[in-house]
């Protein structure tokens, strides 16, 4: 009878695409920490990243060699003693990070505000550089 231990040891894994299928949905490393929707105005793109919890001051917007990276930092600490009326206080501490390619975007212009949970990035398009033509001189 074949098992699946069968199975694996002649190379075949009948679960292969089950196990990248689930690991794609359930711990998709990308996008795990930063929800995003991202939108075309046609002279620019909106990205609207979701970062409940971070105050603007946790969070950076960086921009190097075409690429752009949203991240946010959090500290906080277990806290048991009395203070205000605080019995216990537990915090979470952590970062989430996302980049995107933005090689088609005029990237000093890129405007971002923070409101409600939710940093807006506005990203203009680079204009469509049309060819300047000039005379070539023949030696």
């Amino acid at each position: 009878m074949y098992g699946i231990t069968t199975y694996k040891k002649n190379g075949y894994d009948p679960f292969k695409d089950f196990k990248a299928l689930q690991k794609a949905f359930f711990n998709d490393e990308n996008n795990a920490g930063i929800k995003t929707d991202i939108r075309d105005t046609g002279d620019s793109y909106v990205i609207d990243a979701e970062l409940p919890g971070y105050k603007k001051e946790e969070i950076n917007v960086d921009v190097k060699d075409d690429i752009l990276t949203i991240s946010a930092e959090k500290h906080t600490e277990n806290n048991e003693e009395e203070k205000n009326g605080y019995i216990r206080r537990e915090r979470y501490y952590g970062s989430v990070s996302r980049s995107f390619n933005i090689s088609e975007v005029e990237a000093a212009s890129i405007t971002a505000k923070h409101e409600n949970g939710v940093l807006t990035l506005t990203l203009p398009k680079k204009k469509e550089q049309i060819p300047q033509s000039h005379k070539i001189e023949i030696n």
